[in-house]
């Protein structure tokens, strides 16, 4: 069997994961208003919501991993 990783590095790596989905949902975020100038609501409306989950997400992870 393998060992479990350290609690440490588990947490950074939870820390960085987060911080990338919450770069990801940023771009998400401030790109949807493009598809709603260019008459595409329909993709606007999801890229706001999959970037409203993926931020929150990231926040879930990212208070778990600064709370160990």
């Amino acid at each position: 069997m393998t060992s479990p990783e350290p609690a440490g590095r588990a947490a950074r790596r939870e820390r960085l994961v987060a911080l990338l989905l919450a770069g990801v949902a940023a771009v998400l975020l401030f790109s949807s208003p493009t598809w709603f100038a260019s008459d595409q609501a329909v993709v606007g409306g999801a890229q706001l919501f999959l970037g409203v989950v993926l931020a929150g997400v990231a926040a879930v992870l990212y208070r778990r991993a600064t709370r160990a």
